[in-house]
């Protein structure tokens, strides 16, 4: 099973590097074949391959034999605990990648108004204020969900 986690460890290494690789030589990109796109496919597959591995061989250990005894004497998290608490955190999650989303063009435009005409800082100020706010409705979904774990 360790031979899977080195198997993703190195399909997201390789997308790392193939991503900085792409970032600070952009014109091997540029070429008559686009060499890259295999490269980052085959990637992906392997990582979601070995995903699938684990899970698959993975399911043994989730469906195992409790020892009661041993449980007593140790605080561990369980499977569907530390499902829960990742489900909390996706709302948090993806509201801060939405309000990244929001805030880049709307940063943008705002500086471009406060070129023009400066009177108009405040109402700009209040668009970025709404476009963040996305951000803290998901933080306080999450930390709601949490206080229900």
């Amino acid at each position: 099973m360790y031979w899977l986690v080195a198997l993703m460890t190195f399909a997201i290494l390789g997308l790392i590097l193939l991503g900085l690789v792409l970032e600070l030589r952009p014109q091997l990109a540029t070429g008559a074949r686009p060499w890259y796109k295999p490269a980052m496919g085959t990637q992906l597959v392997v990582f979601v391959g070995a995903q699938l591995g684990l899970l698959v061989l993975g399911i043994n250990n989730a469906f195992a034999e409790v020892d009661v005894v041993a449980m007593e004497s140790v605080n561990e998290m369980s499977l569907g605990m530390g499902l829960a608490i990742i489900g909390a955190g996706i709302p948090t999650a993806i509201s801060t990648i939405g309000a990244g989303i929001a805030v880049g063009p709307i940063g943008a435009a705002s500086l471009a108004a406060i070129t023009e005409k400066p009177e108009n800082l405040g109402r700009t100020l209040i668009y970025l204020g709404l476009a963040e706010g996305i951000a803290i409705y998901g933080l306080v979904i999450s930390i709601l969900l949490i206080n229900k774990l």
